[in-house]
């Protein structure tokens, strides 16, 4: 596969032209951009490591372990891995306590997810914010760490980081493949404040045009799972992003029906559609409908800019996102562009 036409993927500090740097510095100015970002980290900070959702086994945590150190990080293990309640990463309450006790340590300055898989739902009200609200630190994760993104981002304004886990760092770094390590690369760049800026090829369904605004978003069953709740995602005015797996066609229609009638499609700035790994359909079973018609029906009457195959998701190119960051998207007849401000 020839990879200039699948991603172009591009870390820079100059990455902005002067002219979008001054129209950065605007919308920075504007109030609606104003999320907390927590502090970027140095050599010598710690990252610390727990599990709310799944089990996962010390000896998988190893390759990022042994990768984030040799980036110059120290890393906090926490009691949840290796620990394991049937699916779980320990009993509702060992995970409570493990990320609470992640939140409050002030030197803690990143808590990297092992894994996702269940379970987050499940202790969310339970967690105290108070200490985090204080002194921000970077949460990273996906899939069902989506639930973590959505309460703290629409709570309480802090970005955070959407990303691979420990589960999907390559056992071997120099047998991994380009995409791989460019991913996981990516992470370090997101954590240490460097500007980001990926490029995803054109698509047919892409509606053409540029944008500003907030990104937020993530696992399309976790936003419908948050809805009427206090982890409820905030929509207006952002930029949008969604992603799913194993999910049949005519789930992602429901799902995106209700994003569609509880308001969150209406007022986007953009809309990204990342990665949906669909569950085949059964033979004289099928919707009738393929994703890129489910999503445009639902849009149809808005006017925003939209962009297919962006490389977000549980597949290989899956790259960090900041979540509750201001960024700029372009999608013009030569692809898609999303790069932070």
């Amino acid at each position: 596969m020839n990879r200039k036409h699948f991603l172009s993927f591009v870390i820079t500090a100059g990455a902005l032209s002067f002219g979008e740097k001054g129209r950065a510095a605007s919308i920075k100015d504007n109030r609606e951009f104003r999320n907390r970002i927590p502090p970027y980290l140095k050599t010598g900070d710690t990252i610390g490591i727990t599990s709310p959702a799944s089990f996962i086994t010390r000896a998988e945590i190893q390759p990022a372990v042994a990768l984030l150190e040799s980036w110059g990080f120290r890393t906090k293990i926490g009691k949840t891995i290796g620990n394991r309640d049937f699916n779980l990463g320990g009993t509702d309450l060992e995970r409570t306590s493990d990320f609470q006790e992640m939140l409050d340590d002030t030197a803690v300055k990143a808590i990297l997810c092992a894994r996702g898989g269940y379970g987050v739902v499940r202790l969310i009200d339970q967690l105290n914010f108070r200490q985090f609200k204080k002194h921000p630190k970077w949460l990273i994760g996906f899939s069902d760490i989506t639930l973590l993104h959505t309460h703290i981002n629409s709570n309480f304004g802090i970005a955070s980081i959407h990303s691979k886990m420990c589960n999907s760092f390559p056992s071997i770094w120099e047998e991994a493949s380009p995409i791989q390590t460019e991913t996981i690369l990516s992470i370090r760049q997101v954590l240490t404040g460097q500007a980001v800026r990926y490029t995803a090829p054109y698509h047919s369904s892409n509606r053409q045009g540029r944008t500003e605004g907030i990104l937020v978003g993530g696992n399309l069953s976790m936003i419908e799972t948050a809805a009427g709740s206090p982890s409820d995602l905030k929509t207006a005015g952002r930029i949008l992003f969604l992603e799913d797996t194993n999910e049949p066609l005519y789930s992602l229609d429901r799902m995106l029906w209700n994003l569609k009638r509880s308001g969150k499609l209406e007022k986007l700035k953009g809309l990204i559609i990342g990665g949906f790994r669909l569950k085949p359909e059964a033979p004289g079973d099928e919707f009738g409908k393929d994703l890129q018609e489910i999503v445009m029906e639902k849009i149809k009457s808005y006017n925003y800019p939209v962009c297919f195959d962006f490389p977000v998701g549980h597949q290989v190119n899956n790259f960090a996102l900041k979540c509750g960051a201001a960024h700029i998207l372009n999608v013009d007849q030569n692809g898609s562009t999303l790069t932070s401000i």
